[in-house]
């Protein structure tokens, strides 16, 4: 992966396709990626027609990369296929849990960024939509996903049409910790995000939201208390719909 280290999120493409024997053959090798139980915890929905692209936008929130790219992928933990096979091999399958849920999540988020990994090492951008969780039922509705799958992630993939800067990193000293986790002290917040808080874009980003701090943009507009609980009676409403939870 020798372009990690330059790597950007693509938000606009070009008009150029992107073949299904391209796509097909990043699928299959991204399905190297480490697995849990060598079960392989994950399904894709591709996604290539635009009247498709346009109802799944608001589940987005009408992010404009959903219909301006010509290929959305909606990868979905799916323990649907695995109990499927148990049931038609005289098995009896337990996977109508949360533990199973995160199994299947986690197995499907890794493949997911392995599929980023190779894609943009073949000259194609990506970006990864978080969105996906928000409003996960209006995306199993559409999508018809039966029980046992779930959405867990959303990726934009195209020719890239930009060439915009990357964005900033905590320096690694912020995330690493050594032999036990090391609880964060004033000092050490300032020196993890000095240089986030000093870039011309986000001091801008505060004044034109009228805050104070950084921290504030993001606890009172970005990503609200009050918001982030909706959407998780939301996102527990539809691990029950999908049978995670009961």
């Amino acid at each position: 992966m020798n372009n990690l280290g330059k790597r950007k999120s693509i938000r606009k493409y070009s008009g150029k396709a992107v073949s299904e024997a391209l796509l097909t053959s990043l699928l299959q090798q991204a399905e190297r990626t480490p697995t849990m139980g060598n079960l392989q915890l994950y399904s894709v929905v591709v996604t290539r027609d635009d009247a498709m692209k346009r109802q799944l936008a608001p589940a987005h929130f009408s992010q404009p990369m959903v219909t301006g790219a010509p290929v959305v992928l909606t990868f979905c933990a799916d323990f649907r296929r695995t109990s499927l096979w148990a049931k038609n091999r005289n098995a009896v399958p337990g996977y109508d849990n949360l533990l199973s849920f995160i199994n299947a999540a986690t197995d499907t988020l890794l493949y997911c960024q392995t599929f980023c990994n190779l894609s943009e090492e073949a000259g194609l951008g990506t970006c990864f939509l978080g969105t996906t969780v928000y409003q996960p039922m209006s995306i199993i509705k559409l999508l018809k996903l039966p029980k046992l799958v779930f959405p867990v992630a959303t990726i934009t993939l195209g020719w890239p049409d930009e060439d915009p800067a990357q964005s900033d990193r905590l320096p690694i000293d912020a995330i690493l910790h050594s032999e036990t986790y090391h609880d964060y002290t004033p000092e050490r917040i300032d020196a993890c995000y000095d240089y986030k808080e000093s870039l011309p874009e986000n001091q801008h980003f505060v004044e034109i939201n009228h805050k104070e701090t950084l921290a504030q943009v993001f606890t009172d507009i970005r990503y609200t208390k009050k918001d982030n609980e909706a959407m998780s009676e939301g996102l527990v409403e539809a691990l029950k719909h999908q049978g995670f939870l009961s």
